[in-house]
């Protein structure tokens, strides 16, 4: 297992490869696997790919995000202006359900609310207003419809991390359900097959919140 400091360097050779982060700006600290990222950067996009880039690094166990958000003068916009831009993006998205997401916008902070039926589409409402010029953070609150045949989704989800790993580990990673609400635990070797098995779980009919306690070792 690499060390702290050798875990450090790895995250910061990875900001340093992302071509959409100005890693001179980013400092990085490392403790147990727990990566810490700080400094600032100029759009809320640039924030979002420093943390997908500390997070696929092997070792890193969580990211404790802290970067602040420095909107440069010429890009900066009022909130009436986010939000006008916003609504319209949305409604451009064929993915996302026509007036299924609202948006409110305080000093840059864009907060969507609503209820769709998929994961796919709450995630696509996130992804359309990321990128927006004036944005400095999203708080995603959309809801998801729960369906009727929530009672299933465990053995669905059992079956689905099956087709991808295989049957030589069968039992590694544990699903339980409760209504919709999804809860992985056991272990993985690595954030990307974390991340894959909660991608899994929410791609399950039925499914309405996960809660991902899978450890990596």
């Amino acid at each position: 297992m690499s060390s702290d400091n050798e875990l450090k360097q790895a995250v910061l050779a990875e900001l340093a490869w992302e071509p959409s982060v100005t890693a001179a700006h980013i400092g990085v600290t490392a403790n147990n696997g727990v990566v810490t990222l700080s400094g600032h950067v100029k759009t809320f996009m640039e924030k979002h790919a420093a943390e997908r880039a500390a997070s696929r690094v092997k070792g890193v166990k969580a990211v404790a995000e802290e970067i602040e958000v420095q909107l440069p003068f010429e890009i900066k916009r009022g909130d009436e202006a986010v939000a006008a831009a916003a609504i319209e993006r949305l409604s451009w998205d064929v993915v996302v359900p026509r007036d299924s997401v609202k948006v409110k916008v305080q000093s840059g902070w864009i907060t969507l609310t609503g209820e769709v039926e998929w994961h796919f589409q709450k995630e696509a409402a996130e992804e359309d207003v990321r990128k927006l010029y004036g944005v400095v953070g999203v708080s995603n609150e959309v809801t998801i419809k729960p369906k009727v045949n929530a009672s299933n989704i465990s053995d669905a989800i059992g079956r689905a991390t099956k087709r991808l790993w295989g049957f030589e580990e069968p039992n590694r990673v544990v699903v339980t359900a409760d209504g919709g609400k999804v809860r992985l635990t056991g272990t993985v070797h690595s954030w990307h097959d974390r991340e894959v098995a909660e991608s899994t779980a929410w791609a399950a009919p039925g499914a309405t919140a996960v809660e991902n306690d899978i450890a990596i070792i």
